[in-house]
């Protein structure tokens, strides 16, 4: 018998709690359906797309929506005779217009004649892009995935108006943007407001209820029948629904007890493997995290850790950069200026490892942000002993617990 065999107890489409899983049904997301429904319509209608702008935290079903629903338009649009392409261009690492232009190309010729990242004129560079989209004619929808990682904005202007301005004759082109940055839209020239986003969606976060909905579909299709209890589906739904709403947490949460069930050759999916599962999630997290900041982003987080065990939590920067100049010196590091500081401080409120609250105390106090850890302090002390231990904060913590 051979070291590997096929799973028979728990998992029998373990590919179905994946965040590229792409259901038969959406469920817990009615309201936001209809509304993108309506904001598709003209498509089947032949006439010119709507621009659809989506925001929401990460995990609240923007992409899995946009993906069902293009798929299903694609299939009624040849029902009635509209003739629709759709293109997905995630911008994560996407800076510019003129990155995102040239990478658009790219996506509709293919492997043929591809483009350089750089060294063309930008106007030849928006005529080549006419001339593809021209070339395909018809309805043309470009999904532009993390849409706020674009800082110039003229491309999101350029293409809803492009038809109008005489660049286009034979397509007629949408564009769906879709945003994690709900402070995103405000960064917007008004000009690319009124054109990107013609139809405006909000996810909310999901609550309990509709994540136990998600994770059941998925956990019938994912394990074996009965492996999965109500209570297990509960527990990871609380989970999620406490931390952010994000479904693609609890799927994960889900699919980590299950893995834990297999390695212990039990029959059913528990509660104690939940469990188990958030707490290796956390570690892994927190370890990623840590281990991808750079030196001074240690030092930052050696600060705050401090000033958490001080009891001096929640803060604001300018009594972390106090510490953290401490902390400089014991590592014979030049400290950094206040403002490339709180730089690696929201680096770590965006990774989740420490939070960040605005405070508002009128005109005599005016607005500011307070920072605390917000991630357990062991595993952080666990993943920073990991790390060149430059000043030796870890172990003056653990002695000042003694």
């Amino acid at each position: 018998m051979g070291l590997f065999q096929p799973d028979t107890d728990i998992f029998c489409h373990r590919d179905a709690l994946r965040e590229d899983y792409q259901p038969d049904e959406i469920v817990g997301r009615d309201e936001e359906l209809q509304q993108y429904i309506a904001a598709l319509q003209p498509v089947i209608n032949g006439d010119q797309p709507a621009n659809v702008f989506l925001y929401g935290k990460a995990g609240v079903g923007k992409t899995a929506c946009t993906r069902y629903l293009l798929s299903e338009l694609k299939s009624d649009a040849v029902e009635y005779g509209v003739d629709l392409t759709t293109i997905r261009t995630n911008c994560e690492d996407l800076s510019t217009s003129y990155q995102v232009a040239i990478q658009l190309i790219n996506d509709l010729r293919g492997s043929e004649n591809r483009l350089k990242p750089t060294g063309y004129p930008r106007r030849q560079v928006n005529e080549w892009l006419w001339d593809e989209l021209d070339s395909i004619g018809g309805t043309i929808i470009i999904v532009f995935d993390e849409v706020d990682h674009i800082e110039d904005d003229s491309i999101l202007y350029q293409i809803p108006r492009a038809r109008a301005n005489g660049n286009l004759k034979e397509a007629k082109v949408g564009i769906i943007g879709i945003s994690n940055d709900f402070k995103f839209r405000e960064s917007l020239s008004s000009k690319v407001q009124s054109s990107l986003c013609e139809k405006e969606l909000q996810f909310p976060a999901y609550n309990a209820n509709e994540l136990r909905t998600i994770l059941r579909q998925r956990a019938d299709t994912a394990f074996y029948e009965d492996v999965v209890p109500r209570e297990v589906i509960a527990k990871c739904a609380a989970f999620g629904a406490r931390d952010a709403g994000d479904a693609r947490q609890s799927l994960d949460l889900l699919m980590e007890a299950g893995d834990i069930a297999v390695e212990q050759d039990a029959d059913q999916v528990t509660e104690a493997h939940v469990d188990e599962a958030r707490a290796a999630l956390e570690r892994s997290r927190i370890v990623d995290g840590v281990a991808g900041l750079t030196q001074q982003g240690h030092l930052v987080l050696y600060a705050l850790v401090m000033l958490h065990e001080e009891g001096k939590t929640p803060t604001r920067a300018r009594a972390i950069q106090d510490r953290y100049k401490i902390v400089c010196d014991r590592a014979a590091v030049d400290s950094l200026v206040p403002r490339r500081m709180r730089d690696h401080l929201n680096e770590l409120a965006m990774l989740g490892i420490a939070s960040r609250v605005e405070r508002n105390k009128g005109e005599v106090g005016g607005r500011y942000y307070e920072y605390s850890l917000d991630t357990n302090p062991d595993l952080l002390l666990e993943a920073l002993d990991e790390t060149v231990d430059m000043v030796g904060v870890t172990e003056s913590i653990r002695k000042r617990r003694s």
